[in-house]
């Protein structure tokens, strides 16, 4: 209910549920532009709510929970929500994730380059008219990239961004993603001309 009267002050229209069922009967029925989403949930928890979503619908979804552990984090990505968020949280915090997320949702596509092209309401990308078979933590990566295009990322900047400010795991992870891309974007893996490696600073599109 704090959370309800906080994002109404923020003039946004708010729709509630107490379980899991209730909740994607709601999200199914009235087509919101935005899910929270606990992941405690009865009935149905917020994962599986999360799963049946994602497998009918490209809406964003943020995922909200007091668990703290990292494979909580990792499956809600994986089961396709957008950005995940941890109690104790802060508000004002919360809040810039939201109007973010609506940001990008409302801008349905990113031309990136010549023959690419990320559609961020869909969650796709298409080379050449053909459409890439990408993981959500791809995607979120390469329209990170994308949208800064010119812009130099460091590894951490990048893993605060997409894995949030508490993971404790290798910045490397960030390299075999870029790899992952390359190897689906680049015509010449080996020599990228779209992500590029800044030496000593991280990774910059240049489209």
């Amino acid at each position: 209910m704090a959370l309800k009267y906080t994002l109404e002050q923020e003039g946004y229209d708010t729709l509630t549920a107490v379980d899991g069922e209730s909740g994607l009967r709601i999200a199914q029925s009235r087509s919101p532009d935005l899910v929270i989403l606990d992941v405690m949930l009865p009935s149905l928890d917020g994962f599986e709510v999360c799963r049946i979503l994602r497998r009918q619908s490209n809406i964003p979804i943020l995922m909200l929970t007091a668990r703290g552990e990292e494979v909580d984090r990792v499956v809600g990505l994986e089961l396709g929500a957008d950005d995940y968020v941890t109690k104790p949280f802060n508000m004002r915090e919360l809040l810039a994730r939201v109007r973010n997320m609506l940001r990008r949702s409302s801008t349905p596509a990113l031309e990136s380059s010549p023959g690419l092209k990320i559609d961020l309401a869909s969650h796709s990308i298409t080379l050449d008219d053909e459409d890439l078979a990408v993981k959500p933590r791809e995607f979120s990566l390469i329209s990170l990239l994308a949208a800064n295009r010119g812009r130099a990322f460091t590894r951490d900047q990048i893993l605060e961004r997409l894995w949030g400010h508490d993971y404790i795991g290798d910045s490397r992870t960030v390299d075999v993603h870029i790899r992952w891309l390359r190897e689906k974007i680049e015509p010449e893996p080996s020599q990228p001309r779209r992500i590029v490696t800044i030496r000593g600073v991280g990774y910059r599109f240049d489209g």
